[in-house]
């Protein structure tokens, strides 16, 4: 997995298993390896390239993916012992009204220097059959995550998922303009929210950053990475404070995420993603919540959720189970989404 927040390159080693139409799961081991500054800047400019070159550094990172997992693999002694590769990617373009989802990462790439089979391109087919192409994760919430009647991931993007309406989307911006805040300062990220504490809401600000049409609109819906940047940009034009943009800005949040499950009855929800270590952040969110409960779970689970769920959806692909669900994402039916490349010896 590589997020919107462009922290780094999240890996896990998972095993999977299946019987009497259950899922369960081993998170063997994970790791994040954050990005050198020259991939975090080239994956960050990778909108502004020309066609040939956006190609290329398709192949460069798709590359660069390979050598880590290799070098993953080398480290844990796994070799002969890992199935498949399943990659995400690092999302580049998201327009799923133009019918339009990219991906860098080639999958032919990795395949070629891991030598295993790897499933890449995810979003695709959904995309092609009229879905949104995201929240893809709900597959995973179903099989290997039956117990909790919610889910929020706080990545660059925050997204929920109600499990009895069927329905996942993404809510609005989170870790990627609260990191690029964080920057100002020069700083990766907010800790546990100590600099948003400290400032205070600017009631204009919050008004304008509530104003995007997307908020009105009803799922299934999903944000292009773009998004956030709109969002960062006009939080600096306001002349506020990092510490006051931060504080808005997690109030912005908090407010999104209660609004889009607002009315809906108590439950318990999973937590996940790299803002459920912000302390701040899930303090005004369990306010913005009730009554729905708050689960924060173990170190793996909390951290690399995603990963473990694109292992799923690489293993239901190899399987021909369906991994995309149409109620989630609008397409026209469920499908049986990404590409599969064989990297081994015939």
């Amino acid at each position: 997995m590589s997020g919107s927040s462009l922290d780094g390159l999240d890996i896990a080693y998972v095993h999977l298993q299946s019987g009497a139409g259950k899922w369960g799961y081993t998170l063997v081991d994970a790791e994040t390896l954050p990005y050198p500054v020259v991939w975090q800047s080239r994956l960050d400019q990778a909108r502004s390239l020309d066609a040939l070159e956006y190609l290329v550094l398709d192949q460069e990172y798709g590359r660069f993916i390979g050598e880590q997992v290799n070098a993953f693999i080398a480290a844990r002694d796994l070799d002969f012992q890992v199935q498949l590769v399943a990659s995400h990617g690092h999302t580049v373009f998201h327009f799923p009204a133009r019918a339009m989802t990219a991906q860098l990462g080639n999958g032919g790439a990795i395949a070629g220097i891991t030598g295993l089979q790897v499933v890449t391109d995810l979003r695709a087919l959904d995309v092609a059959l009229g879905g949104q192409g995201a929240p893809i994760v709900p597959i995973g919430e179903r099989w290997l995550f039956p117990e909790y009647a919610y889910f929020l991931n706080l990545g660059g993007i925050a997204n929920v998922s109600d499990a009895a309406s069927g329905l996942a989307w993404d809510v609005c911006p989170a870790n990627r303009v609260l990191n690029l805040l964080a920057a100002e300062k020069g700083e990766p990220f907010d800790g546990d929210g100590a600099l948003a504490a400290s400032g205070k809401v600017l009631p204009s600000l919050l008004e304008a950053l509530e104003g995007p049409a997307y908020y009105a609109q009803a799922a299934p819906k999903s944000l292009d990475n773009a998004f956030g940047l709109e969002q960062f940009r006009l939080i600096r034009q306001s002349g506020c404070s990092v510490a006051d943009g931060l504080r808005t800005y997690v109030e912005h949040i908090a407010l999104q995420v209660g609004e889009a499950l607002r009315d809906r009855p108590g439950g318990d929800m999973l937590v996940t993603g790299g803002g459920a270590h912000n302390a701040f952040l899930v303090e005004r969110l369990r306010v913005a919540l009730e009554p729905i409960r708050m689960v924060i779970p173990e170190a793996g689970v909390v951290d690399f959720k995603e990963a473990l769920v694109v292992a799923l959806f690489g293993i239901l692909r190899l399987r021909q189970e369906e991994n995309t669900l149409a109620s989630v994402t609008g397409a026209s039916r469920n499908s049986i989404g990404g590409a599969l490349w064989n990297g081994g010896e015939a």
